[in-house]
């Protein structure tokens, strides 16, 4: 399927590995110039080039700190005017108890999945509505279905961004803009590993362990491979998903149970 993006151009943040990655590579594969943000250059830079050498599309590598009011600036500025935005963090989820979360906390994990997020769709969504297109997609987890214990902090901040675009999106449909949430479960990103070492440190077992544990309790049986992920959001902003906006869509290998 053609999904109708040539030509188009892009931003993704947290795009030097992981889901962000996959992301930028699944749209340039259709044709969008991306503009990548990450914090680390050396690493951005080099996923910048693989694509500009496999996709023959323009990608732009700004390395700066998406969570802050000055790298926000910078990435908008090296954009210019953008079809698609794709809102991720990028910062891993610490489990912390509740009784433990002081009030700067909460204050920071609404800063870095919320505020950011809310701020690019502000700077970009009027001109996506002036152009009469525009694709934006918010990198949630698919624990905001079913939120877990000791994530209090950053799932209420997640769950307060999709509230506000859930507020957003019949402003916005009828100029073919649509904001639509990603919810992704077990992905095999560095970050997955990463926090499956610090649940075997905290639980006194083994990583192997752990690994299979958590594949044991996924109905798919797996640890999906981030192209479904980025392959996923390519088609939500495509020209043919226009009709499709303010959705929480669940990509966990079957984990998540309700029907809603």
């Amino acid at each position: 399927m053609d999904l109708g993006l040539k030509g188009r151009r892009a931003i993704v943040t947290a795009a030097s590995r992981g889901l962000g990655l996959a992301t930028a590579r699944s749209l340039a594969a259709e044709g969008v110039d991306v503009v990548m943000n990450a914090r680390g250059a050396e690493a951005l830079n080099e996923a910048a080039a693989a694509i500009r050498n496999e996709f023959r599309t323009e990608a732009i590598a700004i390395a700066a700190d998406f969570n802050t009011d000055k790298g926000r600036a910078e990435i908008l500025a090296a954009a210019g005017d953008v079809d698609i935005l794709v809102n991720n963090p990028g910062v891993r989820q610490v489990p912390t108890p509740w009784e433990e979360i002081a009030p700067e906390d909460w204050r920071y994990w609404l800063e870095v999945h919320f505020l950011s997020s809310m701020q690019m769709i502000q700077a970009v969504a009027p001109g996506m509505r002036a152009r009469k297109f525009g694709r934006i997609i918010n990198m949630s987890v698919s624990f905001i279905k079913f939120p877990q214990v000791g994530f209090a902090h950053s799932h209420a901040a997640r769950l307060a961004l999709s509230g506000a675009t859930a507020a957003m999106v019949r402003d916005l449909i009828g100029d073919n803009v649509t904001i639509n949430t990603v919810c992704p479960g077990l992905f095999d990103t560095d970050a997955l590993h990463t926090n499956l070492h610090g649940h075997a440190e905290r639980g006194n077992t083994t990583y192997e362990a752990i690994v299979q544990d958590r594949k044991d309790n996924c109905p798919a049986g797996r640890f999906a491979d981030p192209k479904e992920c980025g392959d996923l959001i390519a088609y939500l902003c495509s020209a043919q998903a226009g009709f499709m906006s303010g959705q929480n869509i669940i990509n966990d290998g079957g984990v998540y149970q309700g029907l809603f």
